[in-house]
């Protein structure tokens, strides 16, 4: 993988970015003994995929409320939780990683552009872009074509 990676691929680990790219290339080369029904049914499960950057928004907000809450009904030292978790949730914002980022990603959580590629690589395979290459007679691309013209 040459591409020069986003923020959150910048901070993570290259053995875990490898895997979830590989991952998905798995899965394009899969489609192309799949129906075009179950490709549309993938890229729609693709199109309602978390990225890393909603379930980090989830994750501190939900811990923020929570801290705030027992904060107010029961102790007040539950107000350190949100004064734990706001700052890394700015720190992700400004620098592209946190704490929780090296957990979300060894877990698969991918980026919006990791997503997008997957998404990108099986519409070629489902022939969504045949009618701009023209010079092709194939009705559909390789997956292999699919995948390494999604990521360039």
């Amino acid at each position: 993988m040459n591409l020069p990676p986003d923020r959150v691929q910048a901070h993570t680990c290259d053995r875990i970015n490898q895997r979830i790219h590989e991952e998905a290339r798995q899965r394009v080369l899969d489609a192309s003994n799949e129906s075009e029904t179950q490709i549309s049914a993938r890229i729609h499960k693709l199109d309602r995929e978390w990225d890393i950057e909603r379930w980090l928004e989830m994750n501190a907000s939900a811990l923020a409320f929570t801290g705030v809450l027992c904060g107010l009904f029961v102790n007040r030292k539950f107000f350190a939780i949100p004064c734990l978790v706001l700052p890394f949730l700015f720190q992700h914002a400004v620098q592209g990683w946190c704490p929780p980022v090296p957990i979300l990603r060894r877990r698969g959580v991918r980026t919006q552009k990791e997503i997008d590629e997957e998404k990108f690589a099986l519409k070629a395979v489902r022939g969504d872009f045949n009618q701009l290459a023209s010079q092709s007679s194939n009705s559909s691309v390789e997956p292999d074509s699919a995948w390494k013209a999604a990521v360039a």
